[in-house]
């Protein structure tokens, strides 16, 4: 990602999160933000393998994915409580995300860290919500039902919320990123936008 590109992405403060759907694979797509609200240019695409044993999603400028702008990778195969390393274009990284598979038994806990801002906790906001959706998927054969909950993730230092994750209901997954911290570098923000959806069930 160039300086101009770079420059222009940090300036935004609302991103739109989109899942397309295909049969074999996740799909993403992350708009800036419309002042109407609706979507405006895609400033990350992102493809998903189903089923892989060692987690790998590649984010890319454009929908052809002839330009990775960065991914995210996880350390170990199969383990629930895995970190993801979060690197650039070049390979540079950029932060580290990990489910908190103790807390994530009653509301689904993430914690994000970028390097200098220290560790942001992301946690399920309505924890009914949460109790709710934990039952509905012990329900025999419900992914074969096209319905999404729809919850907040509210991502915290200390008191502050420094960006939020809201995932709205309907038919296909569709998230709004609030951004609240200038200083959060935008690409972390999307792979953990991303990894929400992307990793939500692991």
């Amino acid at each position: 990602m160039n300086p101009v590109d770079m420059e222009r992405l940090q300036a935004q403060n609302r991103l739109l999160v989109r899942q397309r759907l295909r049969l074999m694979v996740n799909q993403y797509e992350v708009h800036a933000e419309q002042p109407d609200g609706s979507e405006g240019e895609l400033v990350a695409f992102a493809q998903q393998k189903r089923m892989a044993f060692k987690e790998q999603v590649t984010l890319y400028a454009d929908d052809g994915k002839s330009r990775p702008i960065l991914g995210f990778k996880a350390r170990k195969r199969i383990d629930l409580a895995s970190a993801y390393d979060v690197t650039d274009a070049s390979g540079q990284p950029i932060g580290v995300f990990r489910k908190d598979f103790k807390k994530s038994l009653l509301a689904s806990t993430w914690h994000l860290e970028q390097p200098g801002l220290g560790v942001t906790t992301g946690s399920e906001r309505n924890k009914v919500v949460a109790a709710l959706r934990r039952v509905w998927e012990l329900i025999p054969y419900v992914d074969a039902v096209p319905f999404a909950w729809p919850y907040h993730f509210d991502f915290r230092a200390g008191d502050q919320v420094v960006f939020s994750v809201e995932k709205k209901i309907g038919l296909r997954d569709r998230y709004v990123v609030d951004i609240r911290d200038s200083r959060l570098d935008r690409r972390l923000v999307i792979a953990m936008a991303v990894a929400l959806d992307a990793l939500q069930s692991r």
